[in-house]
């Protein structure tokens, strides 16, 4: 199992420190969240990624619904150069009250799914390589020859990890064909994690190739190792409850320096 930390408040610069020190005390990634309205996460991972040479960087989860396919596409991508191949992209259809709705974004749940699919699609087509072109539901993309450097360091191209609804044949069917499972239950509507018992009965449903399976939780509650017997890969430590105190970015860095719970 792999250990990773979600930063759960913090600007640009310090999650650049934030990232340093996550990678002096042995973790093996830093993760952002990506608001609606706030500091930029890529511009945040890019800043990580010339401060670091080892940590994988990536998000927390991005929404790509909300997102135009090629500006993501080049955030990554310019990330992804940067870090010489240390990004991973999660994607997800993400929460309509985390200001989505607010700001006039698409809520409606079937039509986010849409998007996000297009979106994945022409990101990956963008970084095959010129010339593309796509003729989807929501976007249409003609083909294009102005000079841009838009290859990825990793080949064919990045990890992404996706959100997988337990019990829904379609959401589990499209996690299942990236690179890795953010595993949710959804709740008369509201979405968890996955415990230890629904992910142990997912098992055999996971390809049998490299394939990241994802937990978010903290160490002090929950057993990281008892979850990598569940077939859990990646274990990433959370502290929300920092959002609330007076010093969020001292608290992440008191948990990193304390390095990851091996």
């Amino acid at each position: 199992m792999r250990f990773g930390f979600v930063i759960p408040w913090a600007d640009a610069d310090e999650v650049g420190e934030l990232a340093v020190a996550a990678e002096d005390h042995g973790w093996d990634g830093i993760f952002v969240w990506e608001p609606v309205w706030g500091v930029d996460s890529w511009v945040s991972l890019g800043l990580a990624a010339v401060r670091t040479s080892k940590i994988r960087l990536g998000t927390m989860l991005t929404p790509p619904s909300r997102r135009r396919p090629w500006e993501l596409a080049s955030q990554v991508a310019t990330v992804d150069r940067l870090s010489d191949g240390r990004v991973t992209l999660s994607v997800g259809l993400g929460a309509p009250d985390s200001g989505m709705e607010a700001f006039g974004e698409v809520c409606d749940r079937r039509e986010r799914a849409e998007l996000m699919d297009e979106c994945l699609e022409i990101a990956c087509g963008l970084w095959n390589g010129q010339p593309f072109e796509y003729d989807g539901k929501h976007y249409q993309v003609k083909p294009s020859e102005f000079p841009a450097i838009g290859h990825t360091t990793q080949v064919p191209r990045v990890p992404i990890w996706c959100v997988g609804a337990l019990g829904y044949e379609r959401s589990m069917r499209r996690a299942l064909q990236w690179d890795g499972l953010i595993p949710q239950v959804l709740d008369d509507g509201t979405a968890r994690q996955a415990n230890l018992e629904e992910l142990n009965g997912i098992k055999e449903q996971l390809p049998d190739r490299d394939y990241d399976v994802i937990i978010e939780g903290v160490w002090s509650e929950h057993s990281p190792a008892a979850w990598a017997d569940a077939g859990a890969t990646w274990w990433l430590e959370t502290q929300w409850d920092a959002v609330g105190q007076a010093t969020p970015v001292l608290a992440a860095f008191d948990r990193l320096r304390d390095g990851p719970p091996r």
